[in-house]
């Protein structure tokens, strides 16, 4: 049993992400931290237990909130890929008697800040807490600046962020959760705890299509499954438009993967750093991942390659089945 926290900014893969993490044996998720990034964190807060309350859990793991604002640059949102309120706009979503299809969700917030319980639950699982970072890493950076000591018992950090070998998905070389916070990204992986980074060379290599998500979900009209049509329809419909294709990247359902299905994955390790100050290149995050290159000591594994189709498979049944783990292919080679 892996102990993890989730620290989200609550957009639609955040959703399938937390809803993937809760459905399989291997995780305990202890804690779910919320911070500004696909929207406000006051927002990503209700979207989060909104998310939760989808799913009807019977059991709610801790939940807190955290930053606002990033460590030095005014935040940025993306409201126009996940939707005003970041989550496909199901808050608009009426019944046909005019009451919300997705009520407000009632408060089950923690009554200390998302910094103190990360800091909280690194001293109460020394050397056993992995965190998961799923949006910008201001959270975490201000958790190291807080109490370096409590934080470098930290087992280790697999996160969603990063582009290397491809173009970025904010500008041409900067990744979402990096650009948001790239002071706080290079704080982190500044501070010597292992980190392995799912970037999107490999997020973009996993393609959830409205076709496969309606033959995978089927004639099933459950809570859960009307929760993932409806969500993900915003983002679907911005990648038609943009990209040609009408689906979505489910890019912080990765990072759970790599936890509990290292198999599909192909990782390297690689001396990461972060653009913080260019004109043309904040947030690009730089290594040289090479094979046959000399490189500085290593600070984080980058995953470079992911068996798509496999991970598919096992990401809808864990949804369908919680428990059930079905032997699956491992990741194509890397050329």
């Amino acid at each position: 049993m892996q102990r993890i926290l989730l620290d989200v900014d609550a957009g639609v893969d955040d959703a399938l992400a937390i809803i993937l993490a809760l459905n399989v044996s291997e995780l305990k998720v202890e804690a779910i931290t919320a911070v500004s990034g696909n929207v406000h964190v006051n927002q990503c807060t209700c979207n989060l237990l909104m998310t939760l309350e989808a799913m009807d859990a019977r059991e709610y793991p801790i939940i807190a909130k955290g930053e606002a604002q990033p460590l030095i640059k005014p935040l940025v949102t993306a409201a126009h890929v996940h939707g005003s309120d970041g989550l496909g706009n199901v808050t608009r979503l009426l019944t046909p008697d005019g009451s919300r299809r997705y009520p407000m969700p009632k408060p089950r917030m923690s009554a200390i800040s998302a910094v103190d319980l990360i800091i909280d639950l690194a001293g109460r699982y020394p050397d056993e807490l992995i965190l998961v970072p799923l949006g910008p890493l201001t959270n975490i950076a201000k958790a190291m600046i807080t109490n370096p000591a409590q934080m470098r018992k930290i087992k280790e950090i697999v996160l969603m962020g990063g582009v290397f070998e491809t173009y970025g998905n904010v500008t041409i070389t900067a990744e979402f959760n990096i650009f948001v916070d790239p002071h706080a990204a290079q704080h982190v992986l500044d501070f010597g705890v292992p980190i392995t980074m799912a970037p999107l060379d490999v997020t973009h290599q996993v393609i959830l299509t409205g076709a496969r998500l309606n033959a995978e979900l089927g004639e099933r009209n459950d809570k859960l499954s009307q929760f993932l049509r409806d969500a993900t329809k915003i983002s679907m419909a911005y990648h038609q438009q943009h990209e040609g294709f009408y689906g979505t990247y489910i890019h912080d359902a990765l990072p759970i993967g790599l936890l509990t299905r290292p198999d599909l994955f192909e990782t390297v390790d690689a001396f990461v750093q972060v653009e913080t100050a260019g004109d043309l290149t904040q947030g690009m995050t730089i290594a040289d991942l090479r094979p046959e290159r000399p490189r500085p000591k290593p600070n984080a594994r980058v995953c470079v390659r992911v068996n798509a189709e496999a991970f598919l498979r096992y990401f809808f049944d864990c949804l369908a089945d919680g428990d059930k783990h079905p032997t699956v292919d491992s990741p194509p080679k890397r050329q």
